[in-house]
Formats: structure tokens, C-alpha cells, sequence
């Protein structure tokens, strides 16, 4: 799954189905959109399944040095950094 849009897709299916956003919600999210901090659904918790959903339906592993707090910040720094393990 190199397309971004298939990894837009899936990320945006992945919150919706981990965080309870629904799908319109989720497809509302833009780059720029908050989630960690942001979103009541995504807390520490979530962010571990979040990660665990990440791996299983993109087909990734992520280390653990790799993940840090920017990442959760926003739906565009979360959809770079799945793009970018996809492509690895």
C-alpha cells in the first residue's frame, strides 16, 4: 500500500473505528486537524491501539525510538509518518 490516498483511507478508517469518531468525523479531519490533546477520544490509551491498528492494517512495524509526541499532534503529522513507514 503505497497510494497515499489508500493510507489516508485507511488511517481515517482506523480512527473511526479505534476512537469512536464515526465516519464523518473522520473524514472531516484535515492536516491541520488536532488529535492528541485535541480530541477527548484520543488519549494515552488510544494511542497505543491506535499504533497496534497502525501496524496491523498498513502492513508496518513501528519501534518504539520511533514514535514521540509531534506525531499525535495533528492528522498530518500522523498520516506523514504512516506514509513514510508504508514507503520504507
Amino acid at each position: 500500500m503505497t497510494d497515499i490516498a489508500a493510507v489516508d483511507a485507511t488511517l481515517r478508517a482506523l480512527l473511526a473505528d479505534v476512537l469512536g469518531l464515526g465516519e464523518a468525523r473522520a473524514a472531516a479531519l484535515t492536516e491541520d486537524s488536532g488529535l492528541f490533546g485535541e480530541l477527548p477520544e484520543f488519549d494515552s490509551m488510544a494511542v497505543a491501539t491506535v499504533l497496534t491498528e497502525m501496524e496491523d492494517r498498513l502492513g508496518i512495524l513501528i519501534d518504539d525510538d520511533e514514535i514521540d509526541g509531534e506525531i499525535f499532534e495533528t492528522y498530518g503529522n500522523l498520516l506523514a509518518f504512516s506514509q513514510a513507514k508504508v514507503t520504507d
